[in-house]
């Protein structure tokens, strides 16, 4: 994919039909495709088959909401999805990172904002073209940038594309401490607000699906995540 995102087409799912109208012009002036549907039912069943690069999803909708359409959408897809949720209501974007969602945006928003937004998120999914760096093994944990895989004792973790990017940067790091911040800035190009629970929410998917008898990243309170070199390094948080 190339950097002007030329390539990148978008699908919009909200029934706000004027700001639909306003945001497609929008970003069709900064170099992306965007199609528009304002159902949700419509809304999954393109998301599933229309070949779309990511999609801007609202969590209120007709038919099937944000979140029944994200649900069904995981099941089949890892295309990456930017939720659209209600300014001050924290419920809305845990569910949605729970579930799945790459980023959330509360409304209302700042177009150039949302641009910013889905940038960051396609920059994590661009094909590596640089030389690729090198595997990195930690804790009985291996993770393979050539391959993208990820294995845990022999087994084979499923991470999503963002997954394994802050992976990545937590075990290149072992034994130091990543702050919220740094992670933020890698990944969104922007840092950690005190209700961003962006970051928060990957590393539990992450702890999750690294899940042994034994702790693989630490929690440093009010400060941010370490992964352990060691068995013994330290207890989870």
């Amino acid at each position: 994919m190339h950097a002007t995102f030329e390539a990148v087409r978008l699908l919009l799912i909200d029934d706000d039909t004027e700001l639909c109208s306003l945001l497609v012009e929008f970003l069709k002036g900064e170099g992306f495709t965007v199609e528009c549907v304002h159902d949700g039912h419509r809304g999954l069943d393109r998301a599933l088959h229309g070949g779309f690069s990511l999609i801007i999803l609202d969590v209120m909708l007709p038919g099937l909401d944000g979140f029944e359409i994200l649900r069904r959408l995981r099941k089949e897809s890892r295309v990456p999805v930017l939720m659209l949720t209600a300014r001050g209501d924290d419920v809305d974007r845990i569910v949605g990172l729970e579930l799945g969602a790459d980023d959330y945006l509360p409304k209302p928003f700042n177009p150039r904002e949302l641009v910013a937004r889905v940038r960051a998120i396609m920059r994590r999914y661009e094909p590596r073209t640089t030389t690729t760096a090198a595997r990195v093994e930690v804790n009985g944990v291996v993770l393979d940038p050539a391959t993208r895989k990820v294995t845990v004792e022999g087994r084979e973790a499923d991470l999503t594309t963002f997954e394994f990017d802050i992976l990545e940067l937590l075990m290149r790091a072992a034994g130091r401490v990543l702050s919220r911040d740094d992670l933020m800035e890698n990944l969104y190009n922007r840092k950690a607000t005190a209700f961003d629970r962006s970051i928060d929410m990957h590393i539990s998917h992450i702890r999750r699906k690294l899940e042994t008898s034994r702790p693989f990243i630490k929690t440093i309170r009010s400060i941010g995540y370490q992964f352990l070199r060691e068995p013994g390094d330290g207890v989870e948080e």
